[in-house]
């Protein structure tokens, strides 16, 4: 997606004596850009001041190594023809990949001081498939240098040109005297995004978001009103005893998977997983209509359908079926911090955290795999099938429990 930046442009027009000169770079490298918001900002308002000063830039690049489950890196590329800088996301399959391993940025990984390619040349530097597309677009000159940070990772910024001869020796001399400066710059913004995707990762983007904000003293929070999900994998302790560790650990990600996107994809939070177990709210939030059970519930129909094609799947390859119980209920929570003074956790704790697990273990003597409280089903729209009334462990006052129609998927599989 390309997204134009919140960075202010240069007033200053370019200069027209042909002599590039670092210094307004590197003031507003030290001033204004600290304010900047992200990597692909940074790269923006760089380019744009490099411009300003002079630099005959057409092209430029970051490539950023990243903390995150999914990603590898990040890069960031800018063109002059759009003044702005599109972001690419690389999985953690990309190190194998001819793509980056016939790149640039792997030779910079694997020590390569700078690589410089003069397109204009005769003949010109092809070392590297990109320089073809490069020079197809008009690119004399190609440079990509090393930025280093503090703990030693290795990142990439490249810059090319269209002008006849490329960058000059003192040219390059200038941008390269920019460089500690913009990794000071990038490693504090690289910093932040890793502290996000390692909190949303770990807690939940919500409970992340919170934290971030400051929220971090224990025994603070509030009262919310919300969904409440719990669920269990059917036969998850016989898997454990049976089950090399690795082939339960795929099998638990893969359940997992099918549990925790479908409540992502509804717009809910997975607080908690618990061996084979998983908790998960759906919040009302400040909206005038509450949807968090309607949320909740067409995510539970979403997890329980994505269960079945995983079966497909595993009873094809000779494996057997997977099975859970989903317990949905409504209520008022405290969302907060708890734990001891270092060691904290941000979940939900109150009498409807207890109740909806009570009600998750009457799942399989009901034969169901969904089951859903009174309070749920007033709070929601759908159609629900009521079982009567169970006594639930722990909990004084016996509960009316519901169930969907049997067309929505809520056949029993073991």
């Amino acid at each position: 997606m390309i997204q134009n930046s919140s960075a202010t442009v240069p007033t200053t027009p370019p200069r027209l004596d042909g002599e590039f000169r670092a210094g307004p770079v590197s003031d507003w490298l030290t001033g204004e850009a600290r304010m900047v918001g992200g990597p692909r900002a940074q790269l923006e308002g760089f380019c744009r001041h490099l411009l300003a000063a002079g630099l005959p830039l057409c092209r430029a690049s970051f490539n950023l190594q990243t903390l995150h489950p999914l990603l590898r890196a990040q890069s960031f590329v800018w063109q002059r023809a759009t003044d702005t800088a599109e972001a690419f996301d690389h999985n953690r399959a990309v190190d194998d990949s001819p793509g980056y391993l016939n790149s640039p940025v792997a030779a910079i990984h694997h020590g390569a001081g700078g690589v410089r390619c003069r397109l204009d040349a005769d003949p010109p530097q092809l070392d590297y498939p990109l320089m073809h597309e490069l020079k197809a677009e008009g690119v004399t000159d190609y440079v990509m240098m090393p930025i280093t940070f503090s703990d030693g990772t290795l990142n990439a910024i490249s810059w090319a040109t269209d002008r006849p001869g490329g960058f000059s020796t003192t040219e390059l001399g200038e941008v390269y005297s920019l460089l500690p400066i913009l990794a000071l710059l990038l490693e504090v913004a690289v910093a932040r995004k890793v502290a996000s995707n390692v909190l949303d990762t770990y807690i939940g983007r919500d409970a992340a978001r919170r934290v971030l904000a400051g929220d971090i003293t224990r025994g603070s929070g509030e009262t919310i009103t919300a969904a409440l999900w719990y669920c269990d994998m059917r036969g998850f302790t016989v898997m454990t005893e049976t089950l090399p560790r690795d082939e339960v650990l795929a099998t638990l990600n893969d359940y997992f998977e099918c549990m925790a996107g479908a409540v992502h994809a509804q717009h809910g939070s997975v607080l908690k997983f618990m061996g084979d177990g998983m908790l998960a709210i759906f919040a009302c939030g400040d909206a005038p209509v509450c949807d968090a059970a309607s949320n909740a519930l067409r995510a539970a129909v979403d997890a329980l359908a994505a269960l079945d094609a995983l079966n497909g799947v595993r009873v094809a390859a000779g494996k057997p079926a997977l099975d859970t119980g989903l317990a949905l209920h409504f209520g008022d929570v405290m969302y907060g911090n708890i734990g001891a003074g270092d060691r904290l956790d941000f979940t939900v704790i109150g009498p409807a955290v207890n109740e909806v697990a009570r009600v998750e273990q009457v799942c399989r003597e009901v034969e169901q795999r969904i089951l859903l409280t009174k309070a749920f089903a007033e709070a929601s729209i759908d159609e629900l099938v009521s079982l009567g009334t169970f006594a639930l462990r722990g909990v004084a006052t016996p509960q009316e429990l519901f169930t969907l129609p049997a067309d929505d998927r809520n056949q029993p599989l073991i």
